[in-house]
């Protein structure tokens, strides 16, 4: 035990951390091929990118946190640059341009990434200054995540928008921020939420929202996805109808099933049992997550550590809460469950900087 343990040690992996992304990987693909009407195709590209992530992963986890912080600047400008690419060649699909086609060669989606500079970014900042930070340093935050938010809200991409305002959101959360800004905020998202309204979302956005109001107003056509979705976790009980017997996504009435909506099809197949094993899943992530952050050896790296794990939670509650009718429905994909290349690689990169920040403090501690 002592050797296996040394030897995770010297590569910088953390084995809570690795074990409980391999059950969640290998239970993902598991749903997937039956949300997906057991397309091995989507499933091998799933299998790879989940490979291509964990080396990725255990890369990153090798990077001492400070060497990190020196090349946050360099990442920050560079995840500008592709946004502003996309902006102008991107390539579009289904009416959104969010993505950069080298045909034959890749297809990324440079707003993903964004997820993870944008906490570092501010981390970064931060990091530098004295805390709780001042208004003036909270200005400049602000600033620094307003610029990629505005270029993805244009893409448009509504809900990466907000996962990265949250992401940088966090980081100030955990800096310390004062109670009275914070509800000073709260108080100010009426009136964003009105100006928003008016001047940012599109009319398929504004749709999203009445229908979370009322779905049933139109149940053939805007509400049929909630409604669906709804009637599929429902129908599955407290056991479900068993693996590959769901008839709500292989009868074709869930759309997206094996993207956005794809924990109504688990909950149909494995019922309330399998979706309260996933959600245990994600707590005991969460929760070492905020471990790490607790022990973190520097600034950056407890900043850092506490934005990412809190910007994970946020997926996940966002994802369960539109599938289940609790949220409107703004595109969020279910960590390691739904299919996506570039989310799943994504994911995989933020662990390993947890890996990275919390393998090495012993080493900082000792510098």
């Amino acid at each position: 035990m002592r050797r296996r343990s040394s030897l995770l040690q010297r590569l910088h992996i953390d084995g809570l951390l690795l074990l409980l992304l391999l059950v969640l990987a290998a239970g993902g693909l598991f749903v997937l091929y039956s949300a997906s009407g057991k397309n091995w195709d989507l499933l091998i590209k799933q299998a790879t990118s989940f490979g291509l992530g964990l080396v990725l992963m255990l890369v990153i986890a090798q990077f001492e946190p400070r060497f990190m912080a020196r090349w946050v600047p360099l990442a920050y400008v560079m995840g500008l640059a592709l946004l502003v690419v996309v902006d102008v060649i991107g390539h579009n699909a289904m009416g959104a341009t969010r993505w950069i086609n080298i045909p034959g060669v890749i297809r990324f989606q440079p707003s993903e990434f964004m997820k993870l500079i944008m906490p570092a970014t501010i981390a970064w900042y931060l990091a530098k200054r004295s805390l709780p930070p001042r208004l003036k340093h909270i200005g400049i935050s602000l600033a620094l995540i307003g610029i990629p938010f505005g270029l993805v809200v244009r893409q448009p991409d509504l809900g990466t928008a907000l996962l990265i305002l949250a992401s940088g959101c966090f980081v100030m959360f955990v800096a310390g921020l004062r109670w009275r800004w914070i509800l000073g905020a709260v108080a100010a998202v009426v009136p964003i939420a009105v100006g928003m309204w008016y001047f940012v979302l599109l009319q398929y956005q504004r749709q999203r929202v009445l229908t979370f109001l009322d779905p049933e107003s139109d149940p053939l056509g805007t509400g049929w996805n909630i409604i669906q979705s709804k009637a599929a976790i429902g129908s599955g009980g407290v056991f479900g109808k068993g693996w590959l017997l769901g008839t709500q996504s292989h009868l074709d009435f869930l759309p997206e099933s094996h993207t956005d909506f794809i924990i109504a099809v688990l909950g149909e197949e494995f019922g309330l049992v399998g979706i309260c094993v996933l959600l245990l899943v994600y707590l005991l992530l969460i929760g070492r997550g905020l471990v790490i952050t607790v022990q973190a050896q520097t600034l950056f790296g407890k900043l850092l550590a506490g934005g990412l794990t809190m910007t994970f939670f946020v997926y996940v509650f966002v994802n369960i809460g539109m599938v289940s009718g609790l949220l409107p429905v703004v595109g969020v994909p279910l960590p390691f469950i739904s299919y996506g290349g570039t989310s799943m690689v994504t994911l995989l990169c933020g662990f390993g900087i947890l890996m990275a920040i919390h393998t090495h403090r012993k080493w900082i501690a000792q510098v």
